[in-house]
């Protein structure tokens, strides 16, 4: 069916009534009356994820340490590994959950210096905070040169041939890159990507095997729903992982961790990159929540994505709101942000109506578009409800204004 932007909540409801991904959405649960627009920042639980972190915790109270063996917790990481290589692209053995974006960031980044024509880390100054921090805080490490570029500025950080951090989705504006085309250009000067895919995985149909990506890490409490501090993941591409050695060789990254031997040796592929022991309960909800995936093909996820964030932008630009996402929907992923001036009170005068969303300083208000779960009549409601806040300014009220420390 072709896409047409609706021009009234009947119009949002027939999209309901013809969506493909309509039944994903009865997988989750959700408080009654909920408009969910943060799922770019915390996936809501699954019925499979919950019903699996309960087996698991069965298994801790009857088989104790045999369940190592008996529920196969010692392999989890690697399986739940292979199941997220096939959203992103990847192939078996690509990808092993463990430790956070942070940490993986920085094992990545250390690998890929020596492999590096030139000593450098490049990142760019509106790039996630944390892949900023890692960046200086490896610089300070090692004799490494550390450059912080403007926006935009991708190219002549390859031509130099270092090491790059990129989001495949940047967290403020939405803005997709492009994979394929930068790994051509890094190919050509000898620099090496490392792309942060948290704003990406289980949102786009990505191709990272052949679009060339050789190193990626990505965090899992987002669009795949592992829930609060689930373990990240890190891809390695099959060509290169050999060559890698990591900064941080914990015993679950050792070829016979149960060998006790005193000298490293490596697994082969991204486990390498495994260290310390998996945090067994959060991986299982992740890997319950991962059966929401099964069938599911990721071209319509991205496409549904990008009509719900359309859905949103046009909406807001009837208000006369500043839109900072792309509007291009192929260069968006499934976010939108609106910069409003008074968008913390904003926020919170949405969140009292039953509409989530969240602020990023100092002032953008980012709504985030999940397609397994949330409905075109959804978004047309929020948008409704954030009309009529502006209008009536009844986000200015003391109760609005308090901060919360997360926002």
């Amino acid at each position: 069916m072709t896409f047409q932007l609706p021009t009234s909540r009947a119009e949002a409801e027939d999209l309901d009534r013809h969506d493909p991904l309509a039944a994903a959405a009865r997988q989750f649960e959700l408080p009654e009356g909920v408009i969910y627009l943060v799922g770019h920042s915390l996936g809501p639980p699954t019925r499979t994820a919950k019903a699996k972190l309960a087996a698991a915790q069965t298994a801790w109270s009857n088989d104790l340490v045999r369940s190592w063996n008996s529920a196969g917790w010692i392999d989890l990481a690697e399986r739940t590994g292979d199941r997220i290589a096939a959203l992103i692209g990847a192939g078996k053995g690509e990808v092993v959950v463990t430790d956070s974006v942070s940490v993986n960031l920085f094992k990545l980044a250390a690998a890929a210096l020596p492999l590096a024509r030139k000593y450098v880390l490049f990142v760019e100054e509106d790039e996630f905070p944390t892949d900023q921090y890692i960046v200086a805080g490896l610089g300070a490490l090692s004799s490494a040169e550390v450059r912080v570029l403007p926006p935009n500025e991708t190219g002549a950080a390859l031509s130099a041939g270092g090491v790059f951090i990129r989001s495949v989705v940047n967290y403020r504006s939405g803005e997709v890159a492009g994979i394929a085309a930068l790994e051509t250009e890094a190919r050509r000067h000898g620099a090496l990507i490392i792309w942060d895919l948290s704003h990406a995985t289980g949102i786009l149909d990505m191709t990272l095997g052949a679009s060339g990506a050789l190193l990626a890490t990505g965090c899992t409490y987002k669009y795949l729903n592992g829930g609060p501090g689930s373990p990240a993941f890190v891809y390695a591409a099959r060509s290169i992982a050999s060559k890698l050695n990591s900064p941080l060789p914990g015993w679950m990254g050792h070829a016979a961790p149960f060998a006790f031997e005193g000298a490293y040796k490596p697994k082969d592929g991204a486990a390498r990159f495994a260290s310390g022991t998996p945090p067994i309960l959060s991986l299982t909800a992740l890997d319950g929540t991962l059966d929401v995936f099964d069938g599911q093909a990721l071209p319509e996820l991205q496409s549904k994505a990008r009509q719900l964030g359309a859905i949103a932008i046009a909406r807001a630009k009837t208000l006369g709101l500043e839109v900072l996402s792309p509007q291009d929907d192929a260069k968006r992923g499934g976010h939108v942000s609106l910069r409003i001036a008074e968008g913390y009170p904003v926020v919170q005068a949405l969140a009292a109506r039953g509409v989530l969303a969240d602020f990023r300083a100092p002032d953008t208000v980012r709504f985030g578009f999940s397609p397994l779960f949330l409905r075109y009549e959804q978004v047309w409601d929020a948008m409704d409800a954030l009309a009529d806040i502006l209008a009536t300014r009844s986000w200015d009220q003391p109760q609005f204004h308090a901060r919360a420390k997360v926002t």
